[in-house]
């Protein structure tokens, strides 16, 4: 669904939520109105965003106002009747760069039998198409898409996206190296001609004029031709396929611009070799503006690139396949698509669940957070139901596929796609002023042209003017404006550990009115790590000597907490620094405190019993348990009421306590918890004393969020919602004004796609970056300033790049259209305020602050 659907009103399935439309089946929650909710979480978002503005058509008639983007008749956030029996497929797209290629896709495919609705979005290089699997198949809707340059294929096809990465390269190499073929050309036989070149003697001259003027020079200027044609068509095919583009849904952009200058220059030297003796040609003209332009898209998206290469340690989360139990108690490996409802399959300790479904045999603890954001794993028995995507902590668990064998993880990706296919990018600036700009160069040179002749002037020298206008018209200077600035804002923000994936997100984002922040990882560290702990340091060597035998995280933070304790007793010579708590890895906890008490003075766990409350077990002879006190009653062991206040007390914030103790007592406790992110309350309030509205949403429990709730700058907080969830509530945020949603777990991906800008920490999952338009490597949360520091600096620059084209044009065109300039001097004007755009760009925009 959506973004906006749920805001309209209650979903047509009334056991549907009323906010997200997940299932509330063997859920009770409801409002005031008998509103159904899957979790409390969507009923308090509902309560207080509920009655937010949300009418669709008003929402895409403002955007297509604002933008001028054409499109197809979704609303705008892609929402579409799709028939019964219809799919939908999404096809990343290689070539889209404005808003008339969304248009000029979408139209393309929708023509296609078997079709009924399509939305792209350049911004994502996404097109979901919804069709008809029977009569037209995901190769059919590929093929069809693909074409006048245009590259569509699947979105885990790296083949084929490395391939389109190659031909743009080649396409760039081929420019640079026959351009540079004919410029020698000019350079040393044709421009000395024109200038009468001191260093040539006159004698030079005079055989380079005759050389010229005869049946060689016409075969000279015929090879001149054939390098030209191969630089405007092979390397200029994606500025020809704008033009064409911008005609075909008659949306003038700069692409038309370029290449109306480009091809002008082009066919008056072809018809001038062919009809003209002694020519005067204007192919450098092409090849400038044609390779000029192609190198300054291939700079910015060079510089993108490295930017998100920083991102290649994150890792994606889906299952392609699952351990299936068969008939006779053995184990296949099947792939998830084969799977039917009613299957067993085994997970074990560190595996991901392939499937949503209900467990039937085993225990174990499952961390749900990729999912859910809860950053406490949950202890789940048979009966219990398990979400796909979630990873069994301890233990192992027979999971029966459930009635949909479908993925929560999956639903989220696809959630994600829906909202990036349908979030159209806008106009840039200099295409804007396009549609107004290349309308108006046309007259204009098809007046001076027609006032030539009309004063006597030859059809040839007509031509000449009207080729001049054209020239002149600083299409170079324009068609860089806005890719070099946004370039230096990439390579900027890469300097600062920033990484820009969309390069429209320095027009997009304008002043914000709500940012919205996820908790688990965003505004916490997203680890488990002990916060608190009132108990002896040889217990807790034998509790965290017991806990390293369990692979859930609390015990890990226990074992860590004991080697915390090390280290402080070690010292900062022994140690690093005095009283640092190391984080917290996988068989870290192992290490610091011994498995079985071989080695050092590690106690030996001579046996160990996991529970749903705890643990406990036999460690250098005592008896030792760790856990709930509940674990402590149904044991019979004694709990004193200052641990029993203080486990309480802790729970009531959002920790997580256990007590601890041994011989049949309890002698005190440990509290752990996600710890805050530093710099947390700087970053907040510095949003909200700038007039941005600060909101927190999360999936957690509501007690784990109670320090952001008490927080002065935060305006409200949203506890237990599930990411479809997540995604509404800034989808009905948006329509307030513009929100910017800050999260790093693949629960928050469907929100940051939806949000108008959306902001990864670059320790998160790889779904989440790919959502978001920005990730933020180092983690560090007072980088989010520096984004908006730097879209504001880039907005300026392309401003101040399009101003002195501008200021150029209002200039040179009068002058070119009185015939005070030829086409060579036009193509030196072009040059020098393409290079004054260069040099402009080329300097650090925040230098300017």
């Amino acid at each position: 669904m959506s973004a906006t659907e749920g805001a309209a009103g209650a979903p047509d399935d009334p056991a549907a939520c009323t906010l997200c439309e997940l299932p509330t089946e063997g859920v009770d929650v409801t409002d005031d109105e008998e509103n159904r909710f899957c979790c409390t979480g969507c009923r308090d978002v509902y309560g207080a965003l509920g009655d937010a503005d949300v009418n669709a058509d008003a929402v895409r008639e403002r955007r297509r106002e604002r933008d001028g983007a054409a499109g197809d008749e979704t609303d705008a956030d892609g929402d579409r009747d799709v028939p019964d029996g219809h799919e939908a497929a999404f096809l990343e797209v290689d070539g889209m760069h404005c808003a008339t290629c969304e248009a000029f896709i979408e139209t393309v495919a929708t023509d296609a039998d078997g079709v009924s609705g399509a939305s792209a979005s350049y911004v994502t290089d996404t097109v979901r198409i919804d069709h008809d699997p029977d009569a037209v198949t995901i190769d059919d809707l590929t093929e069809t898409v693909s074409g006048l340059g245009y590259s569509a294929y699947a979105r885990d096809d790296a083949f084929s996206r490395r391939q389109a990465s190659n031909m743009a390269t080649a396409r760039l190499a081929a420019g640079v190296l026959v351009g540079m073929a004919v410029m020698l050309q000019y350079i040393v036989l044709i421009y000395p001609t024109y200038f009468a070149f001191p260093f040539y003697d006159e004698r030079t001259l005079t055989y380079l004029d005759e050389a010229m003027a005869s049946t060689s020079g016409t075969y000279f200027f015929i090879v001149i031709g054939v390098l030209t044609t191969i630089v405007l068509f092979f390397t200029g095919k994606p500025i020809l396929r704008g033009a064409y583009v911008s005609a075909k849904t008659r949306s003038p952009n700069m692409d038309l611009l370029v290449a109306i200058a480009a091809v002008s220059a082009y066919l008056y030297s072809t018809l001038a070799v062919i009809f003209v003796e002694s020519p005067s040609i204007y192919y450098d003209v092409t090849v400038a503006i044609v390779v000029i332009v192609t190198v300054g898209n291939h700079y910015e998206d060079s510089v993108k690139d490295r930017a998100t290469a920083l991102l290649s340690e994150v890792t994606a989360v889906q299952v392609d396949d699952a351990r299936r139990l068969t008939g006779d108690g053995e184990t296949e490996s099947v792939a998830v698509d084969a799977l039917e409802p009613g299957d067993r399959l085994l997970v074990r300790a560190g595996e991901r669940v392939p499937v949503d479904g209900e467990a039937v045999d085993g225990d174990a603890a499952v961390d749900e957070s990729v999912v859910t954001g809860e950053s406490l794993a949950v202890r789940k028995v048979a009966g219990d139901p398990v979400v796909g995507g979630s990873v069994v902590a301890d233990g192992s668990l027979t999971v029966a596929v459930g009635p949909d064998a479908a993925s929560s993880l999956d639903r989220v990706a696809e959630l994600v796609y829906d909202l990036q296919s349908g979030n159209h990018g806008v106009q840039k600036l200099a295409d804007r002023l396009a549609t107004v700009f290349v309308p108006a160069v046309l007259v204009i040179a098809a007046v001076a042209a027609g006032a030539s002749l009309a004063l006597g002037g030859a059809p040839t020298d007509a031509m000449l003017v009207g080729l001049t206008v054209l020239i002149v018209s600083c299409p170079c200077a324009l068609g860089l404006a806005t890719p070099l600035a946004v370039a230096a804002g990439i390579r900027d923000a890469l300097e600062r550990n920033v990484v820009v994936f969309d390069d429209t997100v320095f027009e997009r984002i304008r002043d914000a009115d709500t940012v919205v922040f996820d908790k688990t990882g965003t505004l916490t560290t997203g680890e488990m790590r002990p916060i608190e702990r009132q108990v002896d340091d040889d217990l807790l060597r034998l509790a965290a000597a017991l806990e390293s035998r369990s692979a859930h995280p609390v015990g890990q933070a226990i074992a860590a907490a004991r080697s915390a304790a090390d280290a402080a007793e070690a010292g900062p010579g022994e140690a690093g620094d005095e009283g640092a708590t190391p984080a917290v890895a996988d068989g870290g906890a192992a290490a610091a405190v011994g498995e079985s008490g071989d080695g050092g003075d590690a106690p030996a766990v001579e046996s160990f019993e996991s529970h749903a409350r705890g643990v406990s077990g036999v460690v250098d002879g005592v008896e030792v348990v760790v856990g709930h006190p509940d674990l402590f009653d149904e044991r019979g062991w004694t709990v004193p009421d200052e641990v029993r206040e203080a486990v309480a007390a802790a729970r009531d914030v959002g920790r997580v306590p256990v007590a601890v103790g041994r011989d049949g007592a309890a002698e005190g406790f440990v509290v752990v918890g996600d710890e805050l992110r530093e710099g947390w309350e700087e970053t907040v309030t510095a949003l909200d004393e700038s007039g941005v509205e600060v909101i927190v949403l999360t999936g957690d429990d509501e007690r784990a969020a109670t320090v952001f709730a008490e927080h002065d700058a935060v305006s409200s907080v949203f506890a237990g919602v599930p990411p479809e969830g997540k995604a509404e509530a800034v989808g009905r945020l948006k329509q307030r004004g513009v929100t910017v949603m800050v999260g790093d777990g693949t629960n928050d991906a469907p929100a940051l796609a939806a949000a108008d800008l959306g902001i990864a920490l670059g320790g998160g999952t790889a779904m989440a970056a790919d959502a978001a338009d920005v990730a933020i490597v180092d983690d560090e949360l007072g980088s989010v300033a520096t984004v908006f520091e730097l879209a504001r600096a880039a907005g300026r620059r392309v401003k101040g790049n399009i101003g002195w084209a501008f200021c150029y044009n209002a200039v040179a065109i009068p002058l070119a259209a009185t015939g005070l300039l030829n086409p060579l001097f036009a193509a030196v004007a072009m040059g020098a305020s393409s290079l004054l755009v260069v040099t402009n760009s080329s300097r650090a925009l925040l230098a300017e602050e």
